[in-house]
């Protein structure tokens, strides 16, 4: 991006050089300062409402993960309570919510104990269909518990209370958007701050001052750019979503074998 820009102020000179410099007159320059603030001013709106957006995305999908692993820690415990016919079901839990982690952060480490489908060696569709398969395999456990008391009639009810709370949230987090912007938008937002560029170039004086102004200018909206670009896929990257939430949950069954 930084290349690009200063490419395009360097056109810019280029052109103002070889065949615009005739042109160059005191109004022409000041209609062409007008035309800059414009699109300078219509561009940082733009720019502020993508990164406002970006930032509204990771905190919503990290909102989502929070209250997924909530659910599945509050799913465990209603398992547990329930004794040992519920331990097959906690087992694919504890299975389900390792692959979750691996499905999302590709390059997470997974306790070894565990074991898990290797989400990683299929697309993210087969994936998620092979965990729906998981949960349903659990969901079906936990209809098929034969309680022979009162007290664990209650605590089967729990457990499908729960899971159906649990099954809920995840559906919420899959049908979210999955990143926050389309390529070819941001393809075009680069253009349009490229085309600023070059009427800098038209318009300034080539000489040290203003060359290190634009240059500082580049960096300073290479780096906006970057941070928008990144968050695109939200589970990679600097400004990814963190898997503290889920890692927690997944220790918190863990501990309680």
């Amino acid at each position: 991006m930084f290349i690009l820009l200063c490419g395009s102020t360097a056109l810019g000179f280029l052109l103002k050089s070889q065949f615009l410099e005739r042109f160059a007159q005191e109004t022409a320059l000041d209609s062409m300062g007008l035309i800059i603030s414009f699109l300078v001013t219509i561009t940082a709106i733009v720019v502020g409402l993508l990164i406002n957006t970006a930032k509204s995305f990771i905190d919503a999908t990290q909102r989502h993960w929070a209250i997924l692993a909530g659910q599945l820690i509050r799913l465990d415990q209603s398992l547990r309570n329930y004794g040992a016919g519920a331990e097959p079901m906690r087992r694919q839990l504890q299975s389900f919510t390792a692959a979750a982690i691996v499905k999302f952060w590709r390059a997470e480490d997974i306790p070894i104990e565990v074991d898990y489908p290797d989400v990683r060696a299929v697309s993210k569709r087969e994936a998620t269909h092979e965990m729906s398969h998981l949960l349903n395999s659990i969901e079906l456990g936990i209809i098929q518990l034969k309680p022979g008391d009162p007290l664990h009639e209650r605590l089967a009810i729990d457990c499908f209370d729960q899971f159906k709370d649990f099954s809920n949230a995840r559906l919420s987090l899959l049908l979210t958007p999955q990143n926050t912007l389309p390529a070819p938008f941001l393809k075009v937002l680069v253009s349009w701050i490229m085309i600023i560029f070059v009427c800098f170039g038209l318009r300034a004086p080539a000489n040290p001052l203003v060359i290190i102004a634009i240059t500082l200018s580049a960096t300073t909206l290479s780096g906006m750019v970057f941070a928008i670009i990144d968050v695109v896929d939200p589970y990679k990257g600097l400004y990814n979503i963190s898997s503290k939430n889920m890692h927690y949950a997944l220790e918190a069954m863990l501990r309680c074998r």
